[in-house]
């Protein structure tokens, strides 16, 4: 029988856009899901370029303005996969016309634009979705299940780190097509909203709400010349980032993020120690959870690595034999067939609201970083 449809108009043809295309072109041939999704048109501002990403991921059609997209009766789904500036208004503009909205992160670029996006959403009673996908690596969402069956017991610390190397160059302009996330205007922070944002989420997925934040923000480079201005300009994002946090859980939280890590292209790592047990991941070697048991006896008492890559940890039955891998871009398969599963069922997370709650983190941290100061986070 003949499954509806879920007609997807894509906003954005970039790195992201690549992702989310590959996510809902995948998932129905690996996941059994309630709706075939359909990529119907995307928009963007480079007619040529959106033409070629159109024809190379299989959308009907292009539009050279997002409007455009949301006027159309033959799309379901606005899923926005361009840069921070314009996630407020498209989505406010899609789930006012009544449609279903997706939302690359950070939600907002501040958390006063995320609550009106939330508020949008909530008021037209549209189903939506951030692309959080940490969440969805197996290995994670298996941590996340022996959190919720009390593996760990009591926790006491989080702490995670997200490093990269890419802006050390001191000749690096900011702004335009391809370093919209050096541009304050554009990307809204840093490395507080580009990477820690991630962290954030997944910290508080695990472990509960953060209550408050103290940071330490930089900006090593203070000037660089503007690929649209053609001038030299103040750089306003942060560099690097750093915060300690208290949950609500009554557990402590170490957090840091950086672009001027040499030898780091995405370094993704986190622990949580708790009363019984300690468990450890790295997005290098994703596949794997590392585990520490105290209960476990005898002298064989150690670190164990989880392979998580059988048929019973999450997702996996539906991709190869156990042993085999896979890596960062199926993370974006489960949250699309998780998306449309949850269409038919209980709403699929994190939702606008769950993203709101960590963009008021990340302003806590920004504000924390200037005023030197304990700030509330919640």
């Amino acid at each position: 029988m003949a499954k509806d449809k879920l007609r997807i108009g894509m906003v954005g043809y970039g790195f992201m856009g690549r992702t989310h295309s590959n996510a809902f072109t995948q998932a129905p041939k690996f996941f059994d899901l309630a709706r075939e999704p359909e990529l119907v048109a995307v928009a963007a501002r480079n007619k040529d370029r959106a033409e070629e990403f159109a024809a190379n991921w299989g959308y009907g059609s292009v539009e050279s303005d997002w409007r455009a997209l949301i006027d159309r009766d033959d799309i379901d789904l606005i899923d926005i996969a361009a840069p921070n500036n314009v996630h407020h208004d498209i989505a406010i503009a899609a789930a006012e016309a009544g449609k279903m909205v997706m939302c690359e992160k950070p939600l907002g670029r501040t958390a006063a634009e995320s609550s009106e996006m939330v508020a949008a959403v909530e008021s037209a009673g549209v189903p939506n979705m951030v692309w959080y996908n940490y969440r969805r690596i197996p290995a994670v969402t298996h941590a996340k299940h022996l959190i919720d069956a009390g593996k760990l017991g009591r926790i006491f610390h989080y702490r995670a780190q997200f490093l990269q190397d890419w802006t050390i160059a001191e000749d690096l302009p900011q702004g335009g097509e391809a370093l919209w996330r050096l541009d304050v205007d554009v990307a809204g922070s840093g490395v507080t909203g580009d990477l820690l944002a991630h962290c954030i989420d997944t910290a508080m997925w695990l472990n509960g709400g953060i209550d408050t934040v103290t940071a330490m923000t930089e900006t090593f480079i203070k000037e660089r010349p503007h690929n649209l201005t053609g001038k030299v300009e103040p750089v306003g994002i942060d560099d690097a980032s750093a915060f300690m946090a208290r949950f609500g859980n009554g557990s402590l939280g170490l957090f840091e993020a950086t672009r001027y890590a040499r030898g780091h292209k995405a370094l993704y790592t986190f622990e949580i120690n708790g009363e019984h047990a300690s468990l450890a991941w790295d997005l290098h070697d994703l596949t794997r959870l590392s585990m520490f048991d105290h209960r476990d006896d005898g002298p064989e008492r150690g670190w164990r690595s989880i392979h998580v890559t059988d048929g019973e940890h999450p997702y996996m039955g539906n991709w190869w034999v156990p042993g085999l891998h896979i890596g960062y871009a199926e993370s974006f398969v489960h949250q699309a067939a998780d998306f449309i599963n949850g269409l038919d069922g209980v709403e699929a997370a994190p939702t606008f609201a769950d993203a709101h709650r960590t963009d008021l983190v990340t302003d806590a941290v920004l504000k924390s970083g200037k005023t030197g100061q304990w700030e509330g986070a919640s």
